[in-house]
């Protein structure tokens, strides 16, 4: 059997030409704002990707950098401030943030308004995500979905036949992506760690998707032929021979070519269209303004 590899960046660049047209129709230029605290290096080089694809497609860049001895009182005064930006049509915080700000992380991912948490990570945005009033979504959990329904598309069968399987209940992919199957009319098994029978569970599914970020974890051996796997876990790799290759994903990749029929690679799978479904809720908040 041959493993089609899922090409993210393609699928990225396709939906990031869609927003341009439609942010090109927009009567004014919207604004993005990635607040990054700190220096760590890792976080810098996302914020400059982020802020370099945004003004590639034509939705402006809002600087905000904060040193990372900053209190949590004052950095939530000065998010609080970027609602005051003219047309600011989303902000995020960059994550993980400084040690000393761990403890306030939801008070500081709560200054976020509402109605520009295009990450989807505050309290209130979360909580009508739930209930399935927010159009606004997660973008990683957006981007499985994308995935999920160009796969389910292209195949000659229904995916709403199959045993579908989300490994991992994570506030970031496994939680929000069962929620998106289920409005979607599926009804996913969700496997952790305290699931009793969760090998034969995975050996038994049509489609898997993952993010538990414990590399390598799924092996060939574990899983049945034909399966579909949207690896969305990302984690250090443990191999210094690659410098480049840092990041690794849930799936052990080499040992299930050949075995699985799709699968999403790490790097260059849902994370390329992670992001372009972030600057995909800018848009939507763009499109809103004025009802906020």
């Amino acid at each position: 059997m041959e493993t089609i590899i899922i090409n993210g960046r393609k699928i990225r660049d396709q939906i990031l030409a869609e927003v341009a047209i439609e942010v090109g129709r927009l009567p004014f230029q919207p604004v993005f704002c990635d607040v990054l605290i700190g220096n760590n290096p890792v976080s810098r080089q996302y914020v400059e990707m982020k802020a370099k694809t945004a003004e590639k497609i034509g939705i402006k860049f809002h600087k905000a950098e904060f040193p990372e001895d900053i209190t949590a009182d004052d950095l939530i005064q000065e998010i609080t401030k970027l609602k005051n930006v003219p047309n600011i049509s989303g902000v995020i915080v960059q994550l993980p943030l400084p040690a000393g700000l761990v403890p306030f992380k939801q008070d500081i991912l709560d200054a976020v308004p509402e109605y520009l948490d295009v990450d989807c990570l505050g309290s209130k945005a979360s909580e009508k995500f739930y209930e399935g009033k927010n159009s606004i979504g997660y973008p990683t959990a957006l981007a499985c979905m994308h995935i999920f329904d160009t796969i389910n598309t292209e195949l000659h069968f229904s995916i709403k036949d199959k045993k579908i399987v989300v490994l991992g209940r994570g506030d970031l992919v496994g939680k929000p992506v069962s929620a998106l199957l289920h409005f979607a009319g599926f009804n996913p098994l969700v496997v952790s760690s305290k699931t009793e029978n969760k090998d034969e569970i995975l050996k038994s599914a049509d489609l898997i998707i993952s993010g538990i970020g414990k590399g390598k974890f799924l092996t060939g051996e574990m899983l049945k032929k034909g399966v579909i796997i949207i690896d969305a876990g990302t984690s250090e790799s443990n191999d210094t021979s690659n410098a480049k290759q840092n990041i690794v994903g849930d799936v052990e990749l080499d040992s299930v070519l050949g075995l699985a029929s799709y699968i999403s690679p790490v790097p260059g799978g849902v994370g390329p269209i992670t992001v372009a479904m972030l600057l995909k809720n800018v848009l939507k908040v763009a499109k809103n303004k004025g009802y906020e």
